[in-house]
């Protein structure tokens, strides 16, 4: 029998609204995710879905994403919320119905499986959840092969970042880790490395980004740490035609991998 929660005050409400904050994500050993196309991104993906929260007289189903397409088993264990009880759990100013929990995976550079030439984004220090997730949703557009996060100052998983990448976050192969270690592995693979930089001589199009190619991109604050500058083979830069001297990093790494997939289309 289906389980109907209409009061605000039931345990599983109570618990789901702590879980906005990121300790107690961390501590439970799940992350949050609304909406029915990004729940369905992430079950695609293989997340291991552990809850799922539906209000009937809001989910809808869309062109391409259906609830039917969630497993019968999950859908016979959910729970159904009121409209008012929903409500005080939703968290996007346009809801759709849906929410889920569901177990993280190890986003670790070992788990990175790479094509022969690959295309990868590094951010460094990325402080912003909706900077990563316009940039994960880039990423998607793009078909990077993996983006790497160093150092990183907001949760990969942050409710935020995942409604800003329309759940690309769970399309997207990812891995989180010191820029040391960043750095090492993209030597070892034999990868070129391409860092954003104000100060650089040669424009983003001069470059070829045809060979391995990892695309490094820094805070809008500070740039990149004087570690990746050291380390990187190449300094590119965006030229800057009016009066501003640079755009928003997720902008900024939108133009630089488009050009990237402009030159493989060659």
């Amino acid at each position: 029998m289906r389980e109907v929660i209409t009061s605000t005050q039931n345990p599983k409400i109570k618990n789901l609204k702590k879980l906005d904050k990121a300790s107690e994500r961390r501590e439970q050993g799940v992350l949050l995710i609304e909406g029915l196309r990004e729940v369905l991104l992430a079950y695609r993906a293989g997340y291991e879905i552990t809850a799922l929260y539906i209000c009937e007289d809001i989910v809808k189903d869309q062109e391409e994403y259906k609830l039917s397409e969630l497993p019968k088993s999950l859908l016979d264990r959910a729970y159904y919320l009121s409209v008012a009880v929903y409500n005080t759990v939703a968290y996007r100013e346009t809801t759709e119905g849906i929410i889920a929990t569901a177990k993280p995976k190890e986003l670790s550079l070992a788990n990175l499986k790479l094509s022969e030439k690959p295309l990868i984004l590094v951010i460094e220090a990325v402080e912003k959840p909706g900077n990563l997730g316009a940039m994960l949703r880039t990423c998607d557009a793009a078909a990077v092969d993996a983006v790497i996060v160093c150092d990183p100052k907001t949760d990969a998983y942050n409710p935020n970042a995942i409604r800003s990448s329309v759940g690309t976050v769970f399309t997207n192969q990812i891995a989180l880790c010191h820029s040391g270690e960043a750095i090492a592995y993209l030597k070892e693979k034999g990868i070129t490395t391409f860092a954003a930089e104000l100060s650089a001589t040669k424009a983003h199009y001069q470059q070829d980004f045809v060979q391995g190619t990892a695309i490094v991109v820094g805070t809008e604050a500070t740039g990149l740490s004087n570690e990746w500058m050291n380390a990187a083979n190449e300094k590119i830069k965006i030229p800057m035609l009016g009066q501003i001297d640079s755009l928003n990093v997720s902008v900024s790494a939108a133009v630089l991998l488009f050009e990237a997939r402009r030159q493989r289309a060659l």
